[in-house]
């Protein structure tokens, strides 16, 4: 490995703890005829008298509302829900036991149980307040729980000047984000909710096509042509079958809007967007054979066609498959994208190339060896052998990267610019 990195101490693990309440999904619909479950459930509850009703309630409470962000507020939510799917007549329904109701409907579900791993940084909408060669940051995580279900997390923080980073804590409560509504084009809206922080924030999967799994979200803070900024990523959807990218967007980390892409391209995993147009086209760098590299042009950011190859295994390391990690980031001398290689007994290992800034079909150089490659404390976890990151970010001269180990944890690294281009041959 190339003699450059340099390991900040931090670990994030993942975290059985953290927990959010989710909908707990009940077929409403009757079979043959007979009454629905869920409808039994809620006369059940009716049957109850006020004081035993009263009773259930505090004892869902005393278990669960210290653990949970407005509990009272996220039952009655749910109650609305099953009350509009079953026509019931909420005037007839004391608060207790539309809150009782809720609760029959809700589950306690723990996001980063299994795994945390895969993370991209960008730098945060917010940068004021902050002194001199410090900037504030957002990292997207990948978490897994019950079911390896995949969800998006994220961490706020801050980088100071030099090889320094500091997180924010996360708030005791974690909240999902809330009120899905449909858009053109199979696109839906969600909202963080107004209350709860960032790094308290979780978007789990919402449509059929996502069901089992947002994976590694690519962001990067892309400029547009008129001087918009605007926060894109791109994730896979996985539904238990099959995948296709998506893409993320925001103009503030508080609204998303979650978009399927279409395109022969968009059927494969990991691609990764520009930070800006080049030669009047959207560009990505993506995998389309499971094995190279490709470049990819479009006049749309939800359109993707086959692109042209860019990259080949050249090294040992890399000779199983390469791919890209992350957004390219733009430098004097090129656009620097990091990429992954996977070698001998399945090893990932992370490296780097030079793309030309007009023309980024042109390699100008790469890496011979890898930044980073599974070792030591690296290689142990839920999948070992494993190095990944989904996004790295500029800092003054220096490059920080987050990385995923093993599918298991997050480490840190920062890398000089200056000498990660002039190492590459």
């Amino acid at each position: 490995m190339l003699d450059l990195v340099m390991h900040w101490p931090l670990r994030l693990q993942a975290d059985a703890s953290r927990v959010v309440v989710r909908p707990f999904h009940i077929p409403i619909e009757s079979k043959n005829g007979e009454k629905s479950r869920p409808r039994r459930i809620v006369e059940g509850v009716l049957e109850m008298d006020d004081e035993a009703a009263q009773r259930e309630l505090v004892a869902v409470l005393k278990d669960f509302e210290a653990r949970h962000w407005q509990t009272r507020s996220v039952f009655k939510t749910r109650y609305a829900e099953i009350s509009n799917g079953l026509s019931l007549d909420d005037s007839a329904i004391p608060e207790v036991k539309q809150q009782l109701i809720g609760a029959f409907f809700c589950h306690e579900y723990s996001y980063a149980a299994a795994a945390i791993m895969n993370p991209s940084i960008v730098r945060h909408p917010d940068q004021s307040g902050l002194s001199e060669g410090s900037s504030r940051i957002v990292m997207s995580l990948r978490t897994v729980g019950e079911g390896h279900i995949s969800s998006i997390a994220f961490r706020e923080g801050i980088q100071s000047p030099g090889a320094r980073f500091e997180l924010a804590p996360e708030p005791p409560f974690a909240t999902a984000v809330d009120g899905a509504r449909e858009l053109d084009n199979g696109a839906i809206e969600v909202r963080r909710n107004r209350d709860s922080t960032l790094s308290g924030t979780v978007i789990f999967p919402m449509t059929a096509a996502q069901s089992k799994g947002l994976e590694d979200l690519r962001l990067v803070e892309f400029t547009h042509d008129d001087g918009d900024v605007e926060w894109l990523g791109t994730y896979t959807a996985y539904n238990g079958e099959s995948i296709r990218s998506e893409l993320i967007r925001t103009h503030d980390f508080r609204t998303f809007e979650l978009a399927p892409m279409s395109g022969p391209a968009a059927r494969n995993k990991g691609m990764a967007l520009f930070p800006r147009r080049v030669g009047g086209d959207y560009v990505m760098a993506g995998r389309q054979d499971g094995e190279n590299l490709y470049l990819i042009r479009s006049r749309s950011l939800t359109q993707w066609a086959e692109g042209e190859l860019l990259l080949t295994p050249r090294y040992p390391w890399e000779m199983v498959q390469i791919g890209n990690c992350g957004s390219p980031i733009e430098l004097d001398e090129g656009w620097l994208l990091l990429t992954h290689g996977v070698g001998a007994m399945r090893k990932y290992s992370v490296g780097a190339v030079l793309l030309d800034k007009d023309n980024p079909e042109k390699v100008l150089a790469r890496t011979p060896v890898p930044l980073i490659s599974a070792a030591a404390e690296d290689r142990e976890g839920y999948v070992p052998n494993v190095v990944y990151t989904c996004g790295a970010l500029r800092h003054g001269e220096l490059l920080f990267m987050p990385y995923g180990v093993a599918d298991s944890a997050v480490g840190f690294a920062f890398v000089p610019i200056k000498d990660l281009v002039a190492s590459m041959v």
